[in-house]
């Protein structure tokens, strides 16, 4: 893209947000929500994208499905992510990840030239996997606050930090913007971005099916894998987060058997000796009554029973002979 062309696109750009805040501060009704203070107007903009997905992208994809093969999408694919590894540079030197910049140079020359062009992804195969690093990124990096979530018109979901980040990406870094006009700009991000709808149609469609409140799932989502990117896998754990280690806090639970026996609290609330002895005499006497009485009902071959001890005994029934 030429001066002029980048100076005007800026300055779009730029009217394009200062229009998108100031109508979402205005459509703003009743108390905010302060994890999502432009609520009203953020689910207004994601009715609008989902309405514009629903009649012109999501056909387009279907379409683009149909037409392409697996072999060819999935180049397109690679094609535009080995263009976005220059981006991942970049702000990886920003952000001074030096070990992470070199995999990712490497990644790039690796995939312009033994991929053709980045059609395939060699790299994968060689142990130098992908990256995801943005300017937005970068300025959490350094320290500069999100903002409040927004979603923009066309673009979707970012915060205020995302959305100014994305326009010095486009500028200066993202080579689709960088030398094309902007005729080529457009077609380059529609062959890109129908490429990614296609390849989030059957993620969409479970979407649809199962998610009763697809905003809040959409923001909630978002904000947690950006956060994960932000931190490259290591997102800080919040306050109210579950922390295994609680559950070993209470020593009372885990004391030992040979603890409770000694405590006084096991000690006054233990049987006594006479007790434990009649209990055992309970559970013993029917198992002993069943002894003694297959005992009297018991006489050897060949000889007579013995004669009863007790001649008052209650059982007077003769012996089997």
């Amino acid at each position: 893209m030429n001066k002029n062309n980048k100076t005007r696109f800026i300055h779009f750009c730029l009217l394009l947000l200062s229009a998108i805040f100031t109508g979402g501060c205005a459509t703003v009704e009743g108390p905010p929500n302060p994890d999502d203070p432009l609520e009203s107007f953020n689910r207004a903009m994601f009715e609008l994208n989902d309405t514009m997905d629903h009649y012109a992208f999501k056909p387009v994809a279907k379409g683009y499905n149909f037409v392409m093969p697996d072999f060819a999408s999935k180049g397109v694919s690679n094609f535009y992510s080995n263009l976005d590894d220059i981006v991942v540079f970049f702000n990886q030197l920003l952000q001074f990840k030096l070990h992470a910049a070199a995999i990712t140079s490497a990644r790039f020359v690796f995939n312009s030239t033994f991929g053709v062009f980045g059609l395939i992804d060699v790299a994968n195969y060689m142990d130098l996997p992908k990256r995801n690093e943005d300017f937005g990124q970068t300025l959490a990096v350094w320290g500069v606050p999100s903002g409040p979530y927004v979603v923009l018109p066309f673009i979707g979901p970012r915060t205020i930090r995302d959305s100014g980040a994305l326009l010095v990406d486009w500028t200066y870094f993202d080579p689709v913007f960088k030398r094309n006009t902007l005729n080529q700009t457009i077609a380059n991000l529609a062959i890109k971005y129908t490429d990614v709808r296609a390849g989030l149609l059957k993620a969409s469609n479970i979407l649809d099916e199962s998610i009763p409140d697809r905003y809040a799932y959409v923001r909630d989502a978002w904000l947690l894998r950006r956060q994960y990117l932000i931190y490259d896998g290591n997102p800080p754990q919040q306050e109210d987060d579950f922390n295994e280690d609680e559950l070993f806090d209470d020593e009372d639970l885990y004391r030992d058997e040979q603890s409770l026996e000694s405590s006084p609290e096991a000690e006054s609330t233990a049987p006594r000796d006479d007790q434990i002895v009649d209990k055992k005499i309970l559970k013993e006497t029917p198992i002993k009554t069943n002894m003694e009485i297959t005992v009297k009902g018991y006489k050897p071959k060949g000889k007579k029973a013995a004669p009863q001890a007790d001649q008052n005994s209650t059982d007077n029934e003769p012996a089997d002979e």
